[in-house]
């Protein structure tokens, strides 16, 4: 889809709400679709429209540019895609400033709907930024910009309210939705029936990130790592899930590593492959608090252009970058990056876990009261809050 603005969409029924929303890349279309389900229960007729994915689009969202476009990570790598992005923002906050909703909720992608947030709120529509950004981990500095910009903050985690508050920002915690969609139980002989695997696999389930510099940067680490762990284990097997759009790259970057054959795309399916493995070796994002939710033992990497992790470590606030280990406030599973990120750590590192039963049932512990403690009604919650601001 260009960056030219679409055609006009109709509004809704009389008396219920225009909503306007924004999420950046997979994850935030995921969280996007569970907030829709609240919403859509809560006012069936509501018209809801923006920048949006798949599973949005699938709760009647009008997807006036795909997700995907947003989907870019690291410094360098946003100047890449800079002047497609800063179009498309500027298309759409015209568009919303033309036609203007009742309320604007931005979805994670705090780089890009927080400036347009700040141009909504200055002309008096209500704004929501869904998923605080993590000021507690990093870049503190946008603490200011938040709260110029959004109008009220719903929180995936139980202590990020409280900091807000002392900032000045209202906000309200609301859980993580995938504690909601996750089981507490994950049913792993069901899984690895649906991915024709025997229960007495050894499978370890690789991602390497949602987004096309990520596989760039990482997908080949992880596939060498495989074909270590490979040589030592010859009866391992690889699952990866992958995003339609980047099935083929990945494909050519498993061939590249010597492993075509021995590695399995699933399309889509990254809670199947969750659910069925061992252990993961993983990508830092989103996808490591699923791990933990599906309370699998992990690895956790990451790599970007050299300038970008250049600018990232000088901003960082706390010794982790995973999330279960900054949930956890320890290194309960590994981490390693940039150019510590190589394929021998990182087999060794899966090795480990794969020889360390004892170890994996103590994590599984760990990992289920951090389940209990982000276990909330979600979409309930956030709806509660979205009606609450409409009404103010």
């Amino acid at each position: 889809m260009s960056a030219a603005a679409p055609m006009a969409a109709t509004g809704p029924p009389a008396g219920w709400p225009d909503i306007a929303m924004v999420a950046g890349e997979t994850s935030g279309d995921l969280l996007a679709g569970l907030l829709l389900d609240g919403m859509r229960s809560r006012w069936p007729g509501m018209v809801a429209a923006g920048i949006g994915g798949a599973q949005m689009q699938t709760r009647a969202f009008d997807a006036w540019w795909p997700s995907e476009k947003l989907a870019v990570r690291g410094y360098v790598e946003v100047l890449w895609h800079y002047r497609e992005i800063t179009q498309i923002r500027d298309r759409l906050r015209l568009r919303l400033l033309q036609n203007r909703p009742d309320i604007f909720v931005g979805v994670d992608a705090p780089d890009f709907n927080l400036d347009l947030e700040w141009d909504l709120k200055r002309s008096g529509i209500k704004t929501v930024q869904f998923v605080c950004p993590s000021v507690w981990a990093w870049r503190a500095d946008r603490l200011e910009r938040m709260r110029d910009s959004a109008g009220h903050v719903l929180c995936l985690f139980p202590f990020e309210p409280a900091l807000l508050h002392r900032h000045g920002i209202p906000a309200t915690y609301v859980g993580h939705p995938l504690a909601g969609v996750i089981p507490i139980h994950a049913d792993k002989l069901a899984a690895r029936q649906t991915l024709g695997l025997y229960p007495e696999d050894e499978v370890v389930a690789i991602l390497p990130g949602s987004r096309r510099s990520e596989i760039q940067y990482l997908a080949r680490r992880f596939f060498d790592a495989a074909a270590q762990l490979k040589r030592a284990r010859p009866s391992i097997r690889f699952i990866v899930p992958a995003i339609p759009s980047l099935e083929s790259m990945i494909a050519r970057i498993a061939q590249g590593a010597g492993m075509g054959r021995d590695i399995r795309i699933v399309a889509g399916q990254s809670h199947l492959a969750l659910a069925a493995c061992d252990v993961t070796l993983i990508a830092s994002g989103t996808a490591t608090l699923e791990a933990a939710l599906f309370k699998r033992p992990m690895v956790i990497a990451y790599n970007m252009h050299w300038a970008s992790w250049k600018i990232m470590r000088r901003k960082r606030l706390q010794p982790w970058v995973g999330l279960p280990n900054i949930l956890c406030r320890e290194f309960v599973v590994p981490e390693f990056l940039q150019d510590s990120a190589t394929p021998a750590a990182l087999a060794d590192a899966v090795g480990q876990w794969l020889d360390a039963p004892e170890r994996i049932e103590a994590l599984q512990h760990r990992f289920a009261s951090l389940h209990a403690e982000l276990l909330r009604d979600t979409p309930r919650l956030a709806t509660d809050a979205i009606e609450k601001i409409l009404s103010d």
